[in-house]
């Protein structure tokens, strides 16, 4: 197994300390943090999210090695591809399309994901390489296979886990689909936000198995880690949500854009006009990792919502339907009672409050009360109890 000069940095002890302190880091997974650093999968340009200035930033390993290294080692986000491969330049490009994890959610994920020696495991979404690196120093190599929809992204991971040692099988096809050649698995886990989980997964999954991925709903870009067990039957896997998270989505179920004017043709003072006593305080919560951000998005279906940036005092946020034209924007003012407008054959500002109110009623769950189930039919999402799901 290769090993670099910049392993034992003090930087990726630190690291460490701060994922154990954190609870992120489980005393199973050391061996394996200590011995597979992040920067070995990484290219030589980077783009770190920069905690400072709610930014990505181009760095160079050539140009800015302490940099470099000081973000491979730290517990950020790090964007190492753009638009699809389109782009080039150390400026950002326009969309992240790949990138390294967070490493405390990098193994919050492994821990969730309970491997057993011995373990069969299918990654969704090989990105860098090091999620799978981790896997196989874990597990032995053979016993990992890894799927990446990006044949670029595939062949570098590939590249990157050849040279540290782990040559670990790198497929380049549709994770959506899993891979048939080399189920069943013990273990599936994805590095990418999924709207919808396949059943194509649970089937190739073992009964008793565990598939962990990020998920949530098209109604915000933030997403829960949630930890299926398929059931002994083969028939369904359900489980609860955890914390919440952001990954770049599974190709196959991005979402473009919403073009505003195919919306609102005219005037928003077209729509039917209203108040609502709720705050923008209470409603957005602290943004959209915020829980009742989520859990509006389980019960108003088929929707976007957009919240714009505060000007004077006022802020507004747009609801866009997903099956129709049906809109609405409410517009919070410092203390002031909101307005209302909205229009279309879905009253969505009518759907977000009822959805707020019940989530209030029900004693302002947070992400860890739901949960999800899986089968042929569909997937449900739940309160507590999976007796009493509705179908998303």
């Amino acid at each position: 197994m290769a090993t670099g000069a910049h392993q034992d940095r003090p930087g990726r002890t630190e690291l460490g300390r701060v994922l154990i302190s954190a609870d992120a880091l489980s005393s199973d997974w050391v061996p394996s943090f200590a011995a597979v650093p992040r920067s070995a999968f990484l290219p030589d340009l980077i783009w770190p999210f920069d905690m400072a200035t709610g930014r990505s930033v181009g760095v160079s390993r050539a140009e800015e090695p302490e940099a470099w290294y000081g973000y491979a080692d730290a517990d950020v986000p790090i964007v190492t591809q753009w638009d699809d491969g389109e782009h080039s330049g150390k400026a950002a490009g326009r969309v992240a399309t790949s990138s390294a994890s967070m490493p405390s959610v990098v193994f919050r994920m492994l821990q969730a994901l309970a491997v057993q020696p011995g373990n069969q495991v299918l990654e969704i979404g090989s990105g860098t390489g090091w999620n799978a690196a981790l896997l196989a120093h874990r597990l032995r190599t053979e016993n990992v296979v890894t799927i990446e929809v990006d044949e670029a992204v595939a062949t570098t991971a590939r590249g990157a886990l050849e040279r540290f040692g782990l040559p670990v099988e790198v497929v380049h096809g549709d994770g959506f689909k899993g891979y048939a050649d080399r189920a069943p698995y013990d273990r599936i886990i994805a590095t990418c936000g999924l709207r919808a989980i396949p059943f194509t997964w649970v089937q190739q999954c073992r009964p008793g198995g565990v598939i962990v991925a990020p998920w949530g709903t098209h109604f915000g870009n933030g997403d829960a880690v949630v930890r299926l067990v398929v059931s002994d039957d083969g028939e369904s896997a359900l489980g609860l949500f955890s914390g919440p998270v952001e990954f770049m989505k599974l190709r196959a179920q991005r979402l473009g854009p919403v073009v505003h004017r195919e919306y609102v043709t005219g005037s928003v003072a077209d729509g039917d006009e209203t108040e609502t006593n709720l705050v923008e305080g209470d409603f957005l919560g602290s943004g959209r990792f915020s829980p009742q951000s989520f859990a509006l998005g389980l019960r108003v279906r088929d929707c976007v919502h957009t919240v714009a940036d505060k000007r004077d005092g006022a802020r507004p946020m747009w609801l866009y339907s997903l099956t129709d034209r049906s809109w609405a924007c409410v517009m919070f003012r410092d203390g002031d009672t909101a307005r209302v407008w909205q229009a279309g054959p879905r009253r969505l500002w009518d759907e977000a409050e009822a959805a707020y109110r019940w989530w209030e009623q029900n004693g302002k769950p947070g992400h860890d009360r739901f949960g999800l189930t899986v089968t042929a039919e569909g997937q449900a999402v739940w309160l507590d109890d999976p007796a009493h799901s509705w179908p998303l």
